[in-house]
């Protein structure tokens, strides 16, 4: 049985009306004209047409491309937006509707795509308006160069530029200019720009079954924004090659669809087709920009990376290029209420990237005090063994670690581990200054840091600058197992106040909590410190192995039913153990080995 694709939809034909009621709802500058279902137009709500002074700017068409073209509609931008049915033009009755309900004496502007519905219904209703006594200009906007020039007269689609030509024409008309001269902006400025789409699949209209024209494999070149077939169906590629194959097209001198050569200054839009990510979008973006500067020769000053004209739900995106001079960028920089304009893309273009800082501690610290000693002291040998010891258990656990996270929580904690192990081995060997114990613990902390990332690098990182500070404050010449144990208890202490965990929460700190309690009481009493960490370590990996009672209260595992839980130990603890006693059998031995 063939169902329609799901959708978070009522009636399938109220889908438009639903839409600009929420619409209005929610941007209290925006009113809608009592019609419904037949007269679909919104409006400036600080506009009437009796007392309204400056040109009205209109413009329109199917819906089904929102935010296109009714979020465009505020204050220097449309002061109307006349709605269709998803992807149909708008009938003749509900243009002249918008048309009467915000022109003033000052006259209108249609700016209208290049479709046949859309230039037909929207000269019908410029005609009757003007035969009302109206001033009414048009603009048709065709900026397609996905295919060749057409021999009929069909003409360029309008796509996505189209949008850059409604932000020129409302600044122009906010300026106080005469209908003619917004007229002529208009026009010059859909004369100056070039769109092309690229889609992975087509879009799913309301009510209806996804089609699967495309396959798993396939990606679309050149497709309109209502899925009709483009120029080419071929591989999926990298957007890198597509991005390419994009901006060849639409600068082709060959074709000359925009009169843009070297040197010339120029606006981008990478405009999402309503189901791509804004991840991949801006990840477009950022290969164009280089491309258009390095292989065209192009300067770009302004770059518009979101959702302009969509097309659904069709998972793709389209590239507009305008060609700009500083008339242009004063009206797409100019003020705009308009819900849907981006802000904070306009001004001039500072270095994309500039130097990370560096922490005032490191900056202050010599170059010797970074850099491994040339000797070690006895208290560095023992220190470089532990740590050795400890980052070697992880690695060794990795899958083991793994398994475990597999069942509880993501598959991915032994992993983690082994990347922060094998950085603090490979920056051990050059960067710890292994004779300073509370700065070696600093640098294993930026280790981990740099290395391991996620929930994971944080807690460890916490537990390294803890203890730093706890083994800074120290004032004597070596730091005693006293010292060591508070800096263990002022880390748990860290990573609890962080993070949130205590004991019994199946967490690392399970291992860790009854360690320090042990190490410390053994430390009062006068024990001997190694025997001290050997018996701590041991009370580490039994409250490591005890996380398998206990039902998870922190972390991905919380989600994990108690049944799954009881069948492993939390992997978190067990590795935490596992270094904690791979630690102390290694000082255990450098002590052993030296008397």
């Amino acid at each position: 049985m063939v169902y329609a694709a799901k959708k978070f939809i009522n009636d399938p034909s109220d889908v438009v009306t639903e839409f600009i009621e929420g619409l209005v709802e929610t941007y209290p500058g925006l009113q809608y004209l009592d019609g419904f279902p037949e007269v679909k137009v919104v409006l400036r709500a600080d506009v009437s047409a009796e007392k309204y002074d400056k040109v009205a700017v209109i413009s329109g068409g199917g819906s089904g491309h929102e935010p296109a073209h009714a979020g465009y509609v505020g204050e220097g931008m449309l002061t109307a937006a006349i709605c269709g049915d998803v992807f149909a033009s708008p009938p003749v009755d509900s243009i002249l509707a918008g048309i009467r309900a915000v022109t003033g004496p000052q006259g209108c502007l249609l700016i209208v795509k290049n479709y046949t519905g859309d230039r037909l219904n929207f000269g019908l209703a410029a005609e009757q308006a003007k035969s009302e006594g109206y001033k009414v200009e048009t603009v048709i906007v065709g900026e397609d160069c996905a295919l060749p020039p057409p021999r009929g007269i069909a003409g360029r689609r309008g796509l996505a530029g189209t949008v850059l030509v409604h932000k020129v024409a409302g600044a122009a008309a906010a300026a106080g200019l005469s209908l003619e001269k917004v007229a002529a902006e208009a026009k010059c400025a859909s004369e100056m720009v070039g769109t092309m789409g690229v889609a992975l699949s087509v879009c799913t209209l309301p009510g209806q079954v996804t089609s699967d024209r495309l396959g798993q494999e396939k990606m679309e070149l050149g497709l309109g924004i209502h899925g009709e077939p483009g120029a080419a169906v071929v591989d999926v590629q990298p957007v890198d090659v597509v991005v390419s194959h994009v901006l060849q097209q639409i600068l082709s001198p060959e074709t000359n669809y925009v009169p843009i050569t070297r040197g010339n200054r120029v606006v981008l839009m990478v405009n999402g087709l309503g189901g791509t990510p804004l991840m991949e979008l801006m990840i477009a973006a950022g290969k164009a920009v280089p491309k258009l500067q390095l292989e065209f020769g192009l300067a770009v000053d302004r770059v518009y990376t979101g959702l302009f004209m969509t097309s659904l739900d069709m998972a793709g995106f389209s590239i507009s290029i305008m060609k700009a001079d500083q008339s242009i960028l004063d009206r797409l920089d100019a003020p705009t209420k308009a819900p849907n304009w981006p802000v904070g893309t306009d001004g001039n273009r500072p270095p994309a990237k500039i130097p990370v800082p560096i922490p005032p501690s490191r900056s202050a610290k010599s170059a010797e005090s970074q850099a491994r000693p040339k000797e070690l002291s006895q208290q560095g040998r023992v220190l470089e063994a532990a740590i050795q010891a400890a980052a070697t258990v992880i690695i060794s656990l990795k899958d083991s670690l793994n398994e475990w996270d597999g069942k509880v929580g993501d598959g991915d904690c032994g992993s983690t581990m082994h990347r922060g192990a094998t950085a603090i081995l490979e920056d051990m060997k050059h960067y710890y200054p292994l004779n300073d114990a509370a700065e070696t613990v600093n640098e294993i902390g930026a280790s981990i840091s740099r290395a391991m990332g996620g929930t994971s690098g944080i807690i460890y990182n916490l537990l390294c600058k803890a203890a730093y500070a706890e083994l800074k404050a120290n004032t004597e010449s070596e730091v005693t197992p006293k010292y060591w144990s508070k800096a263990l208890k002022s880390s748990i202490a860290s990573v609890s106040k962080y993070g949130g965990a205590t004991a019994g929460y199946r967490t690392m700190l399970d291992a860790l909590i009854p360690a320090s309690q042990v190490l410390e009481e053994k430390l009062s009493a006068g024990e001997d410190p190694i025997r001290a960490f050997i018996l701590s370590a041991e009370a580490a990996t039994k409250g490591a192995e005890s996380t398998i009672q206990m039902q998870a209260q922190a972390g991905r595992s919380s989600y994990v039913s108690a049944e799954m839980l009881a069948t492993v130990p939390d992997p978190g603890a067990m590795a935490a153990a596992g270094w904690y006693s791979a630690a102390a059998r290694a000082v255990k031995e450098q002590y052993q080995g030296s008397s």
